[in-house]
C-alpha cells in the first residue's frame, strides 16, 4: 500500500538552511508539499492555511525559541508532528523538546538519509531519535546512575583520629583498651565516640558498623 503524502513545513531563521533542505527534499516521491516559516508568526499563517503532517523546527531561533514553537503549533494544530533538527545536543534541549510535543531529535550535522528518514518516521506516528541522540540520552542515564550511587554513599567527615577509634571499635576493643593503644585517655576516647555518632546519624554499636561498610569507613581487614 501506498504511504500517503507528506506535506513539509520547514523553521528556521536561516533562510540558507531552508533552501538548502528543500533543495535535497524537492524531489522525493512521497513529499507533496514544502512549505517554509523564519518563525513562529508565520508558521502558525502556513498551518491555517495548509494541511501540515510534519514540521522540521530549529531549536536556536531570536525571536521563539523552537521548544516555544513546537509547544505552540501542536496546541493549534495537534496532529502536526514536530521533528527538531538542530546543533544543540545537550540533554536539556533533547528533554525540553520532547516535552514540549517533539515526536523525533536529530542533529545539523547528521546525513540527509536519516532526516528523510526521521521525517518519514514521525509521518507515520512513529518517534525518531537519531543514533547520535540516542547516545546522549545513554551517557545521560549513565551519569544519573553514578550520582545516585555516589549520593547513596552519606558524606560524613571524621577525623583521622576518628576513624582510628572507629577502626579499634569494629574491633570491638573497649574505651579502656583504645585509650592505652592511642596512649590518650579514657575521657578523650569517649568524646570522640560520641563525635563519631554524632556525626553518622547512629545510636548504637550495630548501627555504627553498619554505616561504617555502607559507606566505606573503615577497613575490617586492616590488622592494628
Amino acid at each position: 500500500m501506498q504511504e500517503s503524502k507528506i506535506n513539509l513545513l520547514i523553521i528556521d531563521d536561516h533562510q540558507l538552511i531552508i533552501d538548502g533542505i528543500k533543495g535535497l527534499l524537492q524531489d522525493e516521491n512521497d513529499i507533496d508539499l514544502i512549505m517554509e516559516a523564519n518563525n513562529l508568526t508565520q508558521a502558525i499563517e502556513v498551518i491555517n492555511k495548509n494541511f501540515i503532517n510534519v514540521a522540521l523546527v530549529d531549536i536556536s531561533m531570536p525571536e521563539n525559541s523552537g521548544i516555544e514553537v513546537t509547544r505552540k503549533l501542536k496546541e493549534i494544530s495537534p496532529e502536526t508532528k514536530i521533528l527538531a533538527l538542530t546543533m544543540h545536543e545537550d540533554i536539556q534541549n533533547i528533554t525540553d523538546m520532547i516535552e514540549a510535543g517533539a515526536s523525533g531529535y536529530i542533529f545539523k550535522r547528521t546525513s540527509m538519509d536519516e532526516v528523510l528518514e526521521a521525517i518519514r518516521t514521525i509521518a507515520r506516528n512513529e518517534k525518531y531519535l537519531s543514533r547520535n541522540v540516542q547516545a546522549v540520552l545513554v551517557e545521560n542515564m549513565r551519569h544519573k546512575s553514578e550520582v545516585i550511587q555516589n549520593s547513596a554513599k552519606e558524606k560524613v567527615n571524621l577525623s583521622e583520629r576518628e576513624r582510628e577509634i572507629l577502626g579499634l571499635i569494629a574491633k570491638e576493643f573497649s574505651n579502656e583498651e583504645i585509650a592505652n593503644r592511642l596512649f590518650i585517655s579514657e575521657r578523650t576516647v569517649e568524646a570522640h565516640r560520641r563525635n563519631i555518632f554524632t556525626k553518622t546519624k547512629t545510636k548504637t554499636i550495630v548501627g555504627l558498623m553498619k554505616f561504617a561498610m555502607k559507606n566505606n569507613l573503615i577497613d575490617f581487614n586492616n590488622e592494628f
